[in-house]
């Protein structure tokens, strides 16, 4: 079984349930959206002492968490799951706690740091983003999705898309060629 040395933050029990069986782990639970003061200072010291994975459900609600928490503690490391992965087939329920092993570890090896601004490197420019088919015009709403699947960055937005690409420090190299296989996968 994996060890992880840094903390992660979920939503709640059942993820937190989830991933101690398949990776030895410590975690901070949020609660949902109703973060309060309190575990924004757990999850602080947890940054500051080991290190803290952010790993929310593939949703707005969660979303909503990763952003609270990345403006209150910059620099924390960033674990996706793409939405189909996190889907109860029964209750169509999303949530890290509904994913596979294989999904939870490939997600959790895939972690991505968020760079202050200053320290950010060019990446693809909105034109490019354009030229791809990932901003307007047909299917690119589901190319953005897999695109975010393939960089292991989650979905976002046209808009977030930029900023997530520059966030993660996705090179130009490593987006054309996460576009080639996509493109190839067609």
């Amino acid at each position: 079984m994996p060890q992880m040395k840094e903390i992660i933050v979920v939503e709640g029990k059942n993820d937190t349930h989830t991933l101690k069986r398949y990776v030895a782990c410590d975690t901070i639970e949020t609660s949902g959206s109703g973060i309060t003061k309190a575990t924004i200072e757990k999850i602080r010291l947890a940054s500051e002492r080991r290190g803290v994975i952010i790993f929310t459900d593939p949703d707005f609600p969660g979303q909503k968490i990763r952003h609270i928490i990345e403006q209150a503690v910059p620099g924390c490391k960033h674990a996706f799951l793409p939405k189909h992965a996190a889907i109860d087939k029964e209750k169509g329920k999303v949530g890290i706690e509904h994913a596979a092993k294989e999904d939870i570890l490939e997600a959790l090896d895939s972690v991505k740091t968020t760079l202050p601004e200053e320290e950010r490197e060019e990446t693809p420019s909105w034109g490019e983003l354009h030229e791809a088919g990932l901003l307007a015009g047909p299917g690119a709403r589901e190319k953005r999705q897999k695109l975010g699947d393939e960089l292991h960055i989650g979905y976002t937005n046209g808009k977030q898309l930029v900023k997530r690409l520059q966030q993660f420090q996705i090179s130009r190299a490593e987006f054309y060629h996460a576009v080639q296989k996509l493109e190839e996968k067609e």
